[in-house]
């Protein structure tokens, strides 16, 4: 409820200086409960997107938050930019057995092992990101706990003599867990923003497999590109995981 008021209210679906729908009115057009409805209108003030005025209702101020900038970082300043301006805390690193989904993505083989490294990315106390990555067998002396506590892990890499080339991103909605819950401090269910990376180098080896997860309430995703490379493949595509209906028939008939 919060991020789609949010939202209608960043895209001037409620305008600056108007008034938004009541507490009761908005139960219904949610299907939420008067405590919810009132948490979610709470933490918009909070964050200076709406004002309550006593016996009147409440509205969209006229200064709203500034809107954050947009990218304009290459792919290692913006990992620079990231380490600088979060704090990590690391979970757990081992060397273990990596899943085959994300072995054939390395190009290992089934049954090789490498280092999984899990790791909080926070702002203050606040958690904006859980890290998830996996990097080959072969950089474990340099990849460690605590390595990792005083480096970023492309720091790590690039004093390996790895030199960043092709990456290949997936961004995805999936729900939270109990566990991702309680890690970025919100609820079990909510939607939550997953960008999974494929990294390599400049000779066209995997290095790395690395999952963002954080909550569209703190974070957005945001994409620069060259206009030249508009309509392209470099810009991104939507894959579907629907099967064609003949398929999936052909397939019950075998």
């Amino acid at each position: 409820m919060f991020l789609v008021l949010r939202e209608r209210i960043v895209s001037g679906g409620y305008p600056a200086g108007s008034l938004i729908p009541k507490e009761e009115d908005l139960c219904t057009y949610f299907g939420v409960s008067r405590i919810t409805a009132r948490r979610a209108l709470t933490d918009l003030e909070a964050q200076g997107y709406v004002y309550r005025r006593q016996g009147l209702g409440t509205f969209v101020p006229t200064d709203l938050p500034v809107a954050r900038e947009a990218a304009t970082l290459g792919f290692v300043d913006a990992l620079h930019k990231s380490a600088e301006e979060t704090k990590v805390e690391v979970l757990n690193v081992e060397l273990r057995p990596v899943p085959l989904s994300i072995a054939q993505q390395l190009q290992l083989e089934p049954g090789d092992r490498a280092i999984h490294a899990l790791r909080l990315r926070k702002i203050g106390d606040v958690t904006v990101m859980v890290t998830d990555a996996w990097v080959p067998e072969r950089y474990s002396k340099a990849v460690t706990a605590t390595t990792l506590k005083k480096r970023a892990l492309y720091e790590i890499l690039m004093s390996q003599g790895v030199e960043f080339g092709r990456v290949i991103q997936e961004v995805t909605a999936v729900a939270a867990d109990p566990t991702f819950a309680q890690w970025l401090g919100t609820e079990v269910g909510v939607p939550l923003l997953r960008t999974s990376r494929l990294v390599y180098d400049t000779n066209r080896i995997p290095v790395q497999h690395l999952t963002l997860t954080v909550t569209p309430e703190r974070s957005r995703i945001v994409t620069d590109m060259s206009v030249d490379s508009m309509n392209t493949l470099r810009t991104g595509q939507i894959v579907h995981n629907v099967q064609q209906p003949d398929r999936a028939a052909g397939k019950r008939r075998g």
